[in-house]
Order: structure tokens, then sequence, then C-alpha cells
């Protein structure tokens, strides 16, 4: 079985990830697809994938090109190799999956025919739901092991099957980060797909960072964006009014702000959405959170 890890400037990180999916029940092979790193960082994971004891190979993109584009390259790999198995894991490079834990979640899926697209249990008890407005939110599951119907499966380990993406195609690039799972769950059940979370199947994420003016950006453009997809324009208008109306009492009133609040990312979110720009954020905003820059151009 592959399993596609997204790589972005987190090397030893990484190589921790490939370490936890050698304890899965289940016989692997890591592909690693590097969203361009910076030089110092790509050439340790170079140096962690060569010297390694495990079967790993390492697709180099050159540009950061976001978690869905470079999600795309490992699948795309998976998909030209018709012996590779019926299923594909996807995580980012720090996800910790525990012993067994991919086998529960690959036993799971294949126990229902219609199963197209399934995640792992990251132990909140909350399970993805897409809201008609609001877009991509989690709300309380049920407290038992196993299968659990949602509308989209968490990007934190996922698996999808070989027939669902040759059905509904991979992810939609102009997200480039943030809301592309939601929409991959939407556009699978619509196609009579089953999206399931495997309760007990468990997964960490230790080193999930948090937000940024890229983030928040992302976050409201990429909404935006999935409630028009999804539930047409009089939805995603109704969701603009409401993000206008957050923008402005988030400037107004510092004491309303939630934890992820920029209003510069913000309002550049929304003006690019109704501009049609998608992909790469701004360069300025990665840059004022001491990030570095996107180099791939916006997909518009």
């Amino acid at each position: 079985m592959i399993v596609v890890v997204v790589h972005w400037n987190q090397p030893d990180r990484c190589a921790r990830t490939i370490e936890r999916f050698q304890h899965q029940g289940v016989a692997v092979r890591v592909v690693v697809v590097d969203n361009g790193s910076r030089p110092a960082e790509l050439e340790r994971l170079r140096t962690v994938v060569r010297d390694g004891p495990f079967d790993v190979e390492l697709i180099e993109l050159g540009v950061n090109a976001g978690f869905g584009p470079a999600a795309n390259a490992g699948f795309r790999r998976w998909l030209a190799e018709p012996d590779s198995g019926d299923w594909v894991a996807l995580a980012p490079h720090d996800a910790l999956p525990e012993d067994g834990g991919l086998r529960k979640l690959v036993d799971a899926a294949r126990a229902r025919p219609r199963a197209g697209l399934a995640c792992a249990d990251v132990g909140d008890g909350q399970v993805p739901i897409v809201d008609p407005y609001f877009g991509g939110l989690t709300m309380p599951g049920e407290d038992r092991p196993g299968w659990q119907a949602v509308d989209y499966p968490h990007g934190t380990l996922l698996i999808a099957s070989r027939a669902c993406m040759a059905d509904i195609g991979l992810f939609d690039e102009r997200y480039f980060a943030y809301c592309e799972e939601a929409d991959l769950g939407l556009r699978a059940r619509d196609a009579g797909w089953e999206v399931g979370l495997v309760r007990g199947a468990m997964v960490t994420n230790p080193t999930m960072r948090s937000g940024s003016p890229a983030v928040d950006y992302l976050m409201h453009r990429n909404t935006l964006l999935l409630v028009r997809e999804h539930s047409g324009r009089y939805h995603a208008c109704v969701r603009f009014s409401i993000a206008g109306c957050q923008l402005v009492r988030g400037v107004l009133q510092p004491s309303s702000r939630p934890p992820l609040f920029s209003a510069k990312g913000r309002a550049r979110g929304m003006l690019d959405f109704a501009r049609g720009r998608y992909g790469a954020p701004p360069a300025e905003l990665f840059a004022e959170a001491g990030e570095p820059p996107v180099r791939s151009p916006a997909i518009v």
C-alpha cells in the first residue's frame, strides 16, 4: 500500500512519521512529496530518505504548490501503478498513527463495498460535516467504535479507493490548502460513494501549527468557494455577508476576535474570492508570519 506524505520544511518530524507508518499491520511504501522546502531542510530530507532503513520515494516539486496539489502528485504516482493496491493513504509530515491504526482504517473501509473515502480518529469525539452556509465544521459523533458516516474525511490521515478516485477525480487544486477535503468528500457522496470516519483508528497531529494571515486568508476564501460550488450562489452571498460583518466587528471590537484572526488575511481572501483568484495565497501574507514565500503562481 502506498502512503503519500506531504512535506514542507520539517524533515525530522517527517522522519518520525515515516517510521510510524512501518508499524501499521500492513506493508507500505511511503511516497514523500516535498512542497518546495528551503535548501537546508530539503537536503536533510534527502538524507532521511536515502540513508533511512525504510522503502521511501521522494518527489520534489520545487515550489510550494499547496497541500492538495502536492497530494495529487502522490496520488498520480499511485494511480500510474495498477499493482500498487486498491487503496492509498494520505497524511501530512507530522501525523503519527497508532500501531495498527492504518490496518483498522483499511479493514473498516474494505468491509463496505461503496466506501470511497475514510479518515482516522483524532480523539476529539467529533465528526466532520459540511454546513450549507458555513462550510466544513465538526459536531459530536457517536460514542462507539467502527465506521461512522461523515460528510468528508479530515486530512490528518485519510484513505481513498482507486475506484472512487477514478470516478470523481483528485483534489481541486484551486483550494491550495484548507477545504479541499470537504470538496472531495462532497463530490464522493454526490457520486454515490460512502465517506466515513473510523472511530478507534487513532492518529495524532501533535505539532499542528497555529494560524497566520495566510491561513485566515485561505479559510475564508476557500469556504466561500466551497459554499458556492456545493450550495449555490445564494448561500455564498449570505456567507460573504456574514464574513464581512465578522470582519468589521473584529476590527472594531478586538475582544470578539476568535483565536485565528487576521483582518488583512480575511479581507484579502474575500476580495480574491470575488475576483475569482485561487491557488496560492499572496506572498506578503506568508512574509507577515515569518514564513518562506510561496513561489507557485496562483491558479485563476
